[in-house]
């Protein structure tokens, strides 16, 4: 039997800037034309930051509708992710964008330290981001910075705050949270198993973590990330050109290890997610 590996790819966050890298997207239309690069590429789930004019970070639901708009013409199909993470707004401006009903959005369920903060997940506000998703059919991708974050997504799970199966995410070498190691990938995965049988799960490593963590969880049978957001280089000489460099690279490491790469159809299948449209 085949096991397809579904790809994410992170198209623009909201810290790089094009002085990091003239190919982050920051407008729309840019954000549409390097996914849409992404997607003929082989990555199956777009997740998706806004940014305002002066490329800071952004919650605006305007600015995500837009988006949205331009991915499923230019992206049919495509799994569309929305983030709600802390650094584009505060409080309930994070989940503004929700009602739009995104195919995804990701969901922390705990606070940990990133390189010169706090990113505050308190238990209310998580609660409020799951109930959201669930009232217009939203599906989580829990980001896991930390094993406890893996333990508490099976808790909500069993109290009926989330629906099963989850999705996690374990994301491995933000500076100050969970460093990139292969033994730790492997608790993460023991430890999601031992709780939530059921669950699926992907994989993302920061900066030049980024590639060895993609090959971690290709090898593993798990699904993964790559994408501008997290790295912005192939190499310590080379920038990366676009985002579907990354994707790229990524579908190489699939074919290493004899995964196929998931159509946007497998993936949604995979996930059991709607129909698109």
């Amino acid at each position: 039997m085949t096991n397809p590996c579904i790809i994410a790819v992170a198209i623009t966050g909201s810290v790089p800037t094009k002085a990091n890298n003239p190919a982050v997207p920051i407008t729309v239309a840019e954000q549409v034309e390097s996914t849409q690069e992404a997607f003929e590429a082989g990555a199956a789930i777009a997740h998706c930051h806004v940014r305002n004019d002066d490329e800071t970070p952004s919650s605006d639901p305007e600015k995500f509708a837009r988006l949205k708009e331009g991915l499923e013409k230019h992206c049919p199909g495509m799994i569309i992710q929305f983030s709600t993470g802390g650094r584009s707004g505060a409080g309930q401006a994070r989940g503004g964008m929700l009602p739009l009903r995104p195919d995804m959005a990701s969901l922390s369920v705990g606070s940990n330290n990133f390189p010169t903060r706090v990113y505050e997940n308190p238990p209310d506000l998580v609660d409020w981001l799951a109930s959201e998703m669930h009232k217009y059919d939203v599906m989580p991708e829990i980001e896991a910075f930390d094993l406890s974050h893996v333990i508490q997504a099976a808790r909500m799970a069993d109290d009926g705050r989330l629906k099963r199966p989850l999705y996690v995410q374990f994301v491995m070498g933000v500076k100050n949270a969970m460093i990139a190691d292969e033994r730790i990938l492997d608790i993460y995965i023991e430890t999601l198993n031992r709780f939530a049988p059921d669950a699926l799960w992907c994989a993302a490593g920061i900066g030049p973590n980024q590639i060895v963590v993609n090959e971690w969880a290709i090898a593993r049978g798990g699904h993964t990330r790559t994408g501008l957001e997290d790295n912005m280089r192939l190499n310590k000489q080379t920038l990366a050109p676009s985002n579907a460099a990354l994707v790229a690279r990524t579908v190489e490491l699939c074919e290493k290890y004899q995964r196929p790469v998931a159509s946007w159809q497998e993936a949604r299948e995979i996930l059991g997610l709607r129909a698109p449209g």
